[in-house]
């Protein structure tokens, strides 16, 4: 059994992937850019703050100026538009049996296997309400779903390895349609993703929005029709019910239930929200819904709430004030 992995990125997911994974025994090496996050993992360990009381767990932490020369079994955890330059920084560095996990938001594999080969890239989706509220400190806003599966298909004794490693954290399955589950992750971020419009928790606006939040993720799920791909249900999102042949009863239904399930969670505004109103830097939305566009592009499909939604954000990124007029103005876009 694997027991010791890298980290590269250690913020709200790889931060908590890494505390779960020493919690339950193995050893691991957080590599990061940020040197105030990584000078308090240093000297305080990292603090997971849940609603039952804080974890707090030691690991060695490294600034990428001072990483180690050779790496094993990474689990990549940057935002999906440094995963380009992040696998080009990881590829000379990893050994020959080494390999690369994409523990991510967005469709990042074809791009790490790219630099460092199919046979070395494993596929994950993992579904993390967590958020970086200070160095060292994140909080856990409720666990969620994750998969993981061979790039290139199947299962293997690494990925066993990695699920028995997690168990602490969620329920992680071994499954053959890792990619299901990241475009079913697409379509219902479209919708959390459309929240961070306006200053105003995931719930209530998606309760409030119901319609465009619907067409948001039938434009995503259309797409996977057109690619073969079959999208797979995930904690409390049902992509079936968001087709755009689905009874407006069963989608109704399923929004109750995600609305319900979300207002349980302890974060209540998404990580793209954060980065607009709290950090106030550029999210990986652009990243994200490019390359997904590119496929849309690829199957004549036009995909215009998605596109729209895109530009919105930017705009935001670029000083426009969040508003609930900006999803009002989406859901007339045809």
């Amino acid at each position: 059994m694997m027991n010791a992995y890298t980290i590269v990125g250690g913020g709200a997911i790889g931060g908590t992937l890494a505390a779960y994974l020493v919690e339950g025994g193995a050893e691991v090496v957080i590599i990061d850019a940020d040197h105030d996050h990584v000078a308090a993992l240093r000297e305080r360990g990292i603090t997971i703050q849940r609603p039952d009381g804080e974890l707090v767990v030691r690991v060695t932490a490294y600034h990428l100026d001072e990483a180690p020369e050779r790496l094993e079994a990474v689990i990549l955890a940057v935002k999906a538009q440094a995963t380009d330059s992040a696998a080009a920084w990881i590829a000379p560095r990893l050994s020959d049996h080494g390999w690369v996990v994409s523990a991510q938001n967005g469709l990042n594999e074809a791009t790490i296997a790219k630099h460092v080969g199919a046979e070395r890239t494993v596929a994950c989706f993992v579904d993390l309400f967590a958020d970086v509220i200070a160095p060292g400190v994140i909080q856990d806003g409720g666990i969620g779903a994750m998969a993981i599966g061979e790039y290139t298909g199947g299962s293997s004794e690494r990925i066993e390895s990695l699920v028995h490693d997690l168990r602490l954290w969620g329920t992680p399955v071994i499954s053959d349609n890792v990619e299901g589950f990241l475009w079913s992750k697409l379509a219902f971020g479209s919708m959390l993703i459309a929240t961070a419009l306006a200053d105003e928790d995931m719930s209530v606006l998606i309760d409030r929005h119901r319609g465009l939040m619907a067409e948001l993720a039938a434009e995503v799920l259309e797409l996977t029709d057109a690619m073969g791909i079959h999208p797979e249900p995930f904690d409390a999102f049902v992509p079936s019910a968001y087709r755009a042949t689905a009874d407006q009863a069963e989608t109704d239904a399923a929004t109750d239930g995600l609305v319900a399930w979300l207002a349980t969670q302890t974060k209540t505004r998404s990580g793209i929200w954060r980065d607009l109103a709290v950090r106030k830097r550029p999210t990986e939305v652009p990243a994200q819904f490019r390359a997904m566009l590119a496929f849309g592009e690829q199957h004549s499909m036009r995909m215009p709430k998605i596109r729209r939604l895109m530009e919105l954000i930017q705009a935001i990124e670029q000083g426009e004030p969040m508003a609930e007029t900006h999803i009002e103005e989406l859901a007339k876009v045809k």
